[in-house]
């Protein structure tokens, strides 16, 4: 039973870190991983957003590790991600987001007192 009782968790966190992601800013799902506990656990992250309802959370503000959107291009998702991110003012470049100028640099130490509550 423990186990279930950590996935449970596990999402909990993830959902709760997710929020913080402000606007105009972006995350990889990799970075969500770290920061939640998960280290190199970046597949789990896309089951949970996959899986839990996300849609009063900043969902759009989750790519790839080299800032590629990655839901199938072309897709009625991956437009509305695009399109989110657009009118937050992240320009991409060709289909990616430049992760250098927009990656979301949290304070750690902030973080962990939210996580903590």
């Amino acid at each position: 039973m423990p186990h279930n009782g950590s996935k449970v968790d596990h999402s909990h966190k993830v959902l709760t870190l997710l929020a913080l992601v402000p606007p105009g800013q972006v995350v990889s799902y990799g970075q969500l991983a770290d920061l939640a506990g998960l280290p190199g656990r970046a597949r789990l992250i896309g089951r949970i957003l996959r899986t839990r309802d996300t849609s009063m959370l900043p969902w759009h503000r989750v790519v790839a590790a080299n800032g590629r959107i990655s839901l199938s291009r072309g897709s009625d998702g991956w437009h509305e991600q695009r399109q989110r991110l657009l009118t937050e003012g992240i320009l991409l470049k060709g289909d990616r987001v430049p992760m250098e100028q927009y990656r979301w640099r949290p304070d750690l130490a902030a973080i962990l007192m939210l996580m903590d509550q």
